[in-house]
């Protein structure tokens, strides 16, 4: 069976948007449009996007499936594309399925690697891969507490530069990375964020009312 399926991410400064053809284990990737701003996730997703379907030739009726990242990733970015994945999912009657995004990235890289994503306070989140496959996390801890176990490092650049491991290409997820992550034999779940911390901000404590 082919699918076209609109693979979204929101959870690293990449806010990504392709459609992909999935005949089996054969992956085409049609088009696919990508603006790096962390600050730009929900005024960039949707025209990325409609663009991406223009660019494909296609329109959201001819989509068979919608794939998104769930992090880990910060609370706001995150939650940008896993409602407007769930929105075209519900929209079109169309499945939805969530993966790790570092599976996103790890799926491209190959041998023992370890790939890191800028989760601010001066941490990372990490996982390890071994050819493709996650082996160790998600987690989020400060790169020093990072275990380095790994013949290399992929991901976020800045944050990849502080491991004293040889560098692989991956970067951010990619739509056909997405796609790739998805275990297409079973069914898809409920979308679940990967937070793995608390959000930044914190309800305030309700006002105290004297009589």
């Amino acid at each position: 069976m082919t699918d076209v399926v609109l693979a979204i991410d929101t959870a690293t400064p990449a806010v990504t948007a392709g459609v992909v053809r999935r005949d089996g284990d054969r992956i085409d990737v049609l088009a696919e449009r990508v603006t790096v701003d962390p600050r730009a996730h929900a005024e960039q997703l949707t025209p990325n996007v409609v663009a991406a379907l223009a660019d494909a030739g296609i329109t959201v009726n001819d989509l068979t499936a919608v794939v998104v990242g769930c992090g880990p990733g910060p609370f706001t970015g995150l939650r940008v594309g896993m409602a407007t994945a769930a929105a075209f999912g519900q929209a079109l009657g169309v499945p939805v399925y969530g993966v790790c995004s570092l599976d996103a990235i790890g799926v491209d890289t190959a041998g023992e690697v370890l790939v890191v994503t800028d989760a601010r306070r001066r941490e990372v989140y990490w996982a390890r891969y071994r050819d493709g496959e996650r082996v160790e996390g998600p987690a989020v801890n400060a790169p020093s507490d990072v275990p380095a176990n790994a013949g290399a490092v992929a991901g976020s650049p800045e944050h990849a530069a502080l491991f004293a491991l040889p560098r692989q290409p991956a970067v951010y997820p990619t739509p056909s990375g997405l796609v790739r992550a998805v275990d297409w034999t079973a069914p898809p779940q409920p979308l679940v964020p990967l937070y793995l911390r608390r959000p930044d901000a914190k309800p305030q404590p309700a006002p105290v009312v004297t009589p």
